[in-house]
């Protein structure tokens, strides 16, 4: 037995009313019922959009090691990027389609498939289809190396992409929200901050272990090999993971009872997805935040060797690692910071702090240049979280679509790179960054647009007791107001199961 939103409404409040008999199921039944291995019906509230701290942390914790897999292969790919351009004698341009092949299956991904899996059967089968695709696209690096092939190389990069888009489609509204909603930023932005983790670890262990005393012969690439054939034996190992592991489902329609519940201090009102204007502002400037993000870790490298001619490439690998740990501590300080501060307040002020800093990069030399854009990366570190969750504010039985399109966003990094690269072939690295600058330009009017228009609204939601109160065990007075409400709105009828 549980209930069932009428997601087209075309049942009348009466007729749902007399049908009301049973209770929501509740966030107990809900991780009970965690490990059932079936598809789920994204219609049919399980209880799950009412779970608390305590009871979301094993599952958080789990999809939290995704975050730091696709870290760890964003921070290998920046490296990469520079590699390619001295062991297979390409330009700095055509390097980029590494970027253009991971992050064009972002606009795949998303829209297509992993969007329609995870709204179909649940997040705990979107996992293991995302591993598992990523897992066969290490594995294609082994034929890439061994006929030396760029193109081969962006094909695979392709397949792990693709993966990894599918990845995030599930744990990024997953991770926002198992637990109560009032933490929802502050959830994102913790588990991706051992995201930042991986892209510390993976410069790192290029410079001193990958590509350590590697020349530009036929065995240059062996090492590249190897790592991917390990990334794939624990990727695999991992999707059988997540098949045995509790994975409470929340779906769209646990999502559209939860706004419901909020709807006294948010002013919630369910609307149809055309009209989710903050989504789609949400979208634009992700893909603008995301492609300038990916641009500037992109070229890195390429930017210090050339604003101090006297490092060398190992030196500017080393310094990413810097700027990526700059990253991660500021997704640390963003995540506790968000426990006192407003969110929407956080994401100004970071992205303001962007703004600044790229500008004086752009304007300077030497030592002084490389420390303004490691202070970009740092005010990098919690945008991307903030932003998505705060475009999934309020979007009710439209979460999980909605997702897919922030997600598709992060095809972003795809475009920009390639014109930052075509700047840097045409003048240089330090003019090229005026690229990255437009894309934040435009991604700061999204904050400023919360701040004006949407503060009311999005402080509600950080009042929410949702997840926080213990429900009573009983059918209270409170409970049947609380059903009756959805009944009213025209969007809940009772199934029997």
């Amino acid at each position: 037995m549980g209930l069932k939103f009428n997601l087209h409404g075309n049942q009348s409040a009466a007729e749902q009313a007399d049908d009301y008999s049973v209770r929501r199921p509740s966030a107990a039944e809900a991780i009970a019922n965690s490990r059932r291995r079936q598809s789920i019906d994204d219609h049919a509230v399980t209880g799950a959009g009412e779970i608390t701290t305590r009871q979301s942390i094993v599952p958080v914790a789990l999809v939290t090691v995704l975050f730091f897999m696709w870290g760890f292969a964003y921070g290998l790919l920046d490296v990469l990027n520079k590699h390619f351009q001295e062991t297979l004698h390409i330009s700095a341009a055509e390097s980029a389609g590494l970027q253009g092949a991971y992050f064009g299956a972002y606009f795949i991904g998303p829209l297509t498939y992993s969007g329609w899996i995870v709204r179909k059967f649940g997040y705990r089968w979107t996992f293991i289809t995302g591993l598992t695709i990523y897992g066969i696209g290490a594995l294609l690096f082994w034929p890439s190396g061994m006929k030396r092939s760029f193109g081969g190389f962006c094909g695979a990069m392709f397949v792990v992409g693709s993966g990894l888009s599918t990845l995030e489609t599930s744990a990024n509204p997953f991770i926002a929200t198992c637990g109560p909603p009032r933490w929802s930023e502050l959830r994102l932005n913790l588990s991706q901050a051992f995201q930042a983790i991986g892209t510390v670890v993976a410069p790192v262990l290029a410079s001193f272990v990958i590509f350590k005393d590697v020349g530009s012969d036929d065995n240059s690439l062996q090492s590249v090999q190897w790592v991917y054939l390990g990334i794939a034996c624990f990727v695999f190992a991992l999707a059988v993971v997540f098949f045995f592991a509790p994975i409470p489902e929340v779906t769209d329609a646990d999502m559209a009872a939860q706004s419901e519940q909020t709807s006294d201090n948010t002013g919630y009102t369910d609307k149809p997805l055309r009209h989710q204007y903050t989504l789609f502002w949400g979208v634009a400037a992700q893909f603008c935040y995301v492609g300038s993000q990916v641009a500037i870790a992109g070229y890195f490298i390429h930017y210090v060797t050339e604003v101090k001619p006297s490092l060398s490439s190992a030196d500017g690998a080393n310094l990413l690692a810097v700027a990526q740990a700059l990253f991660a501590i500021g997704r640390f300080s963003a995540a506790l910071l968000m426990k006192v501060v407003k969110p929407r307040l956080i994401l100004m002020t970071y992205m303001t702090g962007i703004i600044i800093f790229i500008a004086a990069a752009i304007g300077t030399h030497g030592n002084a240049a490389i420390a303004m854009l490691s202070l970009v990366l740092f005010f990098e570190s919690c945008i991307f979280p903030t932003i998505f969750t705060l475009s999934l504010r309020g979007l009710g039985r439209h979460t999980k679509r909605g997702a897919s399109f922030l997600v598709s966003s992060v095809s972003g990094g795809a475009v920009f790179p390639p014109m930052l690269g075509a700047v840097v072939d045409a003048r240089n690295t330090r003019i090229a960054m005026s690229v990255p600058m437009a894309g934040f330009l435009v991604a700061w009017s999204f904050p400023i647009y919360l701040n004006l228009f949407k503060a009311k609204e999005l402080d509600g939601f950080t009042k929410s007791r949702v997840g926080i109160d213990q429900p009573s065990d009983s059918t209270s007075e409170t409970e049947k107001s609380s059903n009756e409400k959805d009944i009213e709105a025209g969007k809940v009828e009772v199934v029997a199961k």
